[in-house]
């Protein structure tokens, strides 16, 4: 079974050199390995927070968006102010049903509170505060 594997996310990337400074400094992950030689711009891997991403530049890029992955933050109106003086680019909230509203790049809804963002290769990702119960 897998209960005990660790999980990784490919995030196909254009310029790895941007990426990964924007994986490790904007979002304050750390650089696991980098690819030598004819790879090195071809592969890259980050830890940020509990999770591990693989930063793939593919021959052909998709051209459509693909899923983003979300991360589980305690305080997100602190996050997105943290990310922000670091430059990340944060998605317009928008409302999504008439018992949520929107205060800037963070929706709140009866289940929790996400702000969308991109990161340097334009892939879409979550910040997500569950509902206080």
């Amino acid at each position: 079974m897998l209960s005990k594997a660790s999980f990784a996310t490919l995030i196909p990337i254009k310029n790895m050199n941007r990426a990964v400074k924007f994986y490790t400094k904007s979002l304050g992950g750390s650089l696991n390995m980098r690819a030598t030689g004819d790879m090195r711009n071809y592969w890259a891997s980050v830890n940020v927070g509990k999770s591990e991403f693989w930063l793939i530049r593919p021959e052909k890029r998709e051209k459509r968006d693909l899923a983003y992955s979300t991360f589980i933050v305690k305080d997100i109106k602190k996050m997105v102010a943290v990310l922000k003086k670091k430059r990340v680019r944060f998605v317009p909230g928008e409302k999504m049903g008439p018992d949520s509203r929107v205060e800037g790049p963070i929706v709140y809804s009866p289940y929790g509170a996400e702000a969308m963002f991109k990161d340097s290769e334009g892939n879409l990702f979550m910040l997500w505060q569950n509902a206080q119960m």
